[in-house]
């Protein structure tokens, strides 16, 4: 079906509400009911082998094949009974998406029937085709071979008739061509390094886990609306519109009344979400119209990782069977507020502590600032490859456009935090600390509390922000995996965590008492990292000033943001760690790059389209109309008289006449800049030359066509309008 404008709105207004049809059932009653959990594998698995996968998820020690054999076979008979015929290895590789290839439980039986199986084999590795994923030159085109390996930490579900298996996914030379494998080890990396801070404090600790509450945006769009702009349905975003009368700013839709129709469509995604044991609890309408937002409880980070990335698909796939798109794109709309997807992040000991929540006594607080003060400090030092974690094409419109934070890395404390930290560099010398010192300083901690409570405030504009027990990393674009900036933050927290256990220690060893030792360092840092703290207005012109001043880097291009992947620094931080090899950092850096260089080279060949092909044959219709008018009135008036009056006419015709040529020209230059660019032969000189040269075009194309929208008769403008689009 072809989806012209004024079919799309005539769609739309005949739409019905659909019903949202499921009996009355508690949510304990179908939560995670389509899940392998630890009740449902109590059920289908022998003694043996749930207290071995159990074991085997807590202390991340590998399963044995034998027992495999018997959990694939109770995990199938689970399936099975929950209507599966095929299972999958359900994985995240790096082009953001999830990826996964079904095969069927039957195999043919001797006496000519079928039987259903699934070996232990199957479930701990497959061998998918690797070449057709980017993989930034790690593998050749002929050297297909890559693992998937069972990731039995987070748990196998069934969606439909599929049992999807998480697993990671690897070359068949070991480097990892996903996500989730660094992620693994940057979790263990930090549960190890953060347990040994803990022991100054609890030698009960032998688990630290870290802790991720994800807040998805997302923008609902009328199916037909969205298959009648070209622009949306083939890069997820508007390339021209001009602004609607009416949008965000009357601030009249956040956290306004769900629309009736969302609110039907909500409640089935999240019935289906929760029915994957996704805990979402929260939803609300976001700032821009049409715009919307859920979050769920906080869950382990691997396992609110690969919720979110399902979560995602479900929305998708839920919106169409309500008509409607959703759209993941961090700026789909100009003008108006894009989307982000904020990454709420702590760490958590087995003991039941949050490291970043302050407790009842000075010792758990001193811990608290322990742990506070050297993430500060490795977001200061690492904050280059923070901010390359969470650029791409996307978030590159939306990061510093006055309603998310900027690309600069600032971590935001709260002003009565922040004179705590004052108060501890000021006090602790390097000095032995006098016992009137000692007590005034811990009274001072024990007052941690209080000034959480009643004085935290929260800073939308800093992309690093601290709330009262968690940092939420704001930056984040909506469309990303979780995993790419929770890989960076874990593993330089890790680090940092490290260096201050190897400083505290050598101190201790020159005969200083623990707790001033611990002080003296983080007295130390307090200094050290000072200048990536900022209370005030990240949207600010005077913070850019500031920030240029403290030394702070303000890199909003996505081509050059990415080059810290390769810096000695990132290289160094990964490889002492064991997360990363620098040839792998390079791969990734390589695939970005591609990634960019691809979108900007779609969206200017869907512009290119839309403007010669529907924009420009529009203005010259409505331009021969105007020529016909002009002419029928020097016919009926004569032209003395007509040339008398005042010629709106002829300035219009003139005016559509000026931006059909510059639109021409725009687009001709747009191209030939194109094809230099294409020729290019190293991928990073590409990616610069698209965002320096081509990508320009883009805007001043736009320009012209929007102004375009404004003249031209509103029956004969092709495309759905902001007005149209942005208010279901």
């Amino acid at each position: 079906m072809a989806y012209t404008r004024f079919k799309a709105l005539d769609l739309l207004h005949s739409r019905e509400i659909p019903k949202f049809d499921i009996k009355k059932r508690k949510t304990s009653e179908f939560y995670g009911e389509n899940v392998f959990n630890g009740r449902t594998m109590q059920e289908y698995l022998s003694k043996e082998a749930y207290e071995h996968i159990i074991t085997a998820t807590s202390t991340g020690s590998k399963i044995d094949r034998k027992i495999a054999n018997q959990i694939a076979s109770g995990m199938k008979a689970w399936a099975v009974d929950k209507g599966a015929t095929h299972y999958t290895h359900w994985f995240h590789p790096l082009n953001g998406a999830t990826a996964e290839k079904h095969d069927a439980f039957f195999e043919p039986s001797d006496d000519g029937g079928a039987i259903e199986n699934f070996q232990g084999e199957l479930l701990v590795q497959q061998e998918p085709d690797a070449s057709s994923f980017p993989n930034g030159g790690i593998r050749n085109t002929f050297e297909a071979r890559g693992y998937t390996a069972w990731d039995p930490s987070s748990p196998a579900f069934v969606i439909g008739t599929t049992l999807c298996i998480p697993t990671i996914f690897v070359a068949y030379t070991g480097e990892a061509l996903d996500y989730k494998t660094p992620l693994i080890k940057s979790l263990n990396v930090l549960d190890k390094a953060a347990t040994a801070v803990c022991h100054y404090f609890d030698k009960n600790v032998d688990k630290v886990i870290s802790t991720l509450g994800w807040e998805q945006e997302y923008f609902l769009i009328d199916e037909a609306l969205y298959n009648a702009r070209p622009d949306l349905a083939l890069t997820g975003r508007t390339l021209m519109g001009h602004a609607s009368a009416k949008d965000q700013q009357l601030d009249d839709h956040y956290f306004g009344s769900i629309p009736d129709r969302v609110a039907t469509f909500m409640r089935d995604f999240e019935y289906e979400s929760l029915r994957l044991g996704i805990p979402v609890k929260t939803r609300h309408n976001e700032v821009a119209p049409n715009q919307f937002e859920c979050a769920p409880v906080f869950e382990e980070a691997n396992l609110a990782v690969d919720h979110n990335q399902l979560v995602m698909d479900v929305i998708g796939k839920t919106a169409k069977k309500h008509k409607l798109r959703a759209l993941y794109h961090e700026k789909p709309f100009k003008g108006i507020n894009g989307s982000g997807k904020h990454n709420n992040w702590s760490m958590a000991t087995n003991t039941g502590v949050n490291l970043l929540s302050p407790g009842k006594n000075p010792k758990s607080n001193f811990q608290f600032l322990t742990f506070l003060i050297n993430t500060v400090k490795a977001v200061d030092e690492y904050s280059d490859i923070l901010r390359a974690s969470i650029m791409s094409p996307g978030n590159e419109h939306r990061l510093g456009a006055a309603e998310a934070p900027p690309a600069i890395i600032s971590v935001f404390l709260g002003s009565e935090l922040t004179k705590a930290l004052k108060g501890i560099e000021q006090r602790v010398s390097n000095k032995k600390m006098t016992p009137d010192e000692k007590t005034e300083l811990k009274l001072d901690i024990g007052k941690i509390p209080e000034i959480l409570l009643d004085n935290t405030d929260r800073n939308r504009t800093s992309p690093f922000a601290f709330t009262g027990n968690r940092f939420e990393f704001r930056a984040v674009g909506s469309a990303q995996n979780c995993a790419a900036p929770l890989i960076v933050l874990n593993t330089a927290v890790a680090n940092q965590l490290k260096e201050f256990k190897k400083s505290v220690d050598a101190l201790i060893e020159k005969g200083i008492k623990k707790d001033e030792a611990i002080f003296q360092i983080l007295k130390k840092y307090i200094v050290e990292s000072k200048k990536i703290l900022f209370e005030g207005n990240g949207y600010s012109d005077e913070w850019v000033k500031e920030a240029e001043k403290r030394g702070l880097t303000n890199i909003k291009d996505m081509p050059e943001a990415i080059k810290a992947f390769v810096s000695e620094k990132s290289i160094k931080l990964f490889k002492d760690n064991a997360i990363l090899e620098k040839h792998e950092l390079e791969a990734r850096q390589e695939i970005r790059q591609e990634i960019y260089v691809k979108k900007i080279q779609i969206e200017s060949r869907v512009l290119g389209d839309l403007a010669i092909n529907h924009i420009v044959p529009t203005a010259i219709k409505y331009q021969n109309i105007l020529v016909n008018n002009v002419q029928g009135l020097i016919n009926l008036l004569g032209k003395k008289e007509y040339d008398s009056m005042e010629n709106t006419q002829i300035d219009t015709i003139k005016k559509i006449s000026t931006y059909i040529n510059e639109i021409k020209t725009q687009v001709k230059l747009m191209v030939d800049e194109r094809k230099i660019a294409n020729n290019l032969s190293l991928m990073e000189e590409k990616a610069e030359y698209y965002s320096q040269k081509v990508k320009p075009f883009l805007e001043s194309i736009r320009y012209r066509i929007d102004k375009l929208e404004l003249i031209i008769d509103d029956e004969l403008w092709p495309l759905p309008k902001y007005r149209e689009l942005l208010f279901l």
